[in-house]
């Protein structure tokens, strides 16, 4: 599995106020789309993300995303690796993803663009 990147996720209470921030920081556009209620921008290696608490909470126990190739391929090396699948993989605006915790306890999302 060859890993392409990773995304720094970041809870913020405003995401209108957040966004043009980052923008300015990371040179680009945000990509926007929601997902299971919590509003989500992505831009350049920053995941920003707002909406309630309750949706919040686990959120914030991802220590990063990680881009891949193929999340099918990494949901099979994590298997193998003894890592514990808590969703996925499903498919979301950007592309594939799936939540997995490691053997260690840290807890990370993986995705990837395939539709």
């Amino acid at each position: 599995m060859e890993i392409l990147g990773a995304s720094l996720r970041i809870c913020v209470d405003d995401i209108e106020a957040a966004v043009p921030f980052y923008e300015r920081l990371a040179g680009g556009r945000a990509l926007r789309f929601d997902r299971g209620g919590v509003q989500v921008a992505a831009v350049g290696s920053f995941l920003l993300m707002s909406g309630p608490e309750a949706e919040l909470e686990f959120l914030r126990k991802v220590t990063a995303t990680i881009a891949v190739q193929d999340v099918d391929e990494a949901h099979q090396l994590l298997m193998d690796l003894g890592a514990r699948i808590v969703a996925g993989p499903v498919s979301t605006p950007a592309g594939r993803s799936l939540l997995a915790v490691h053997p260690d306890g840290s807890v990370f999302e993986y995705v990837d663009q395939r539709g």
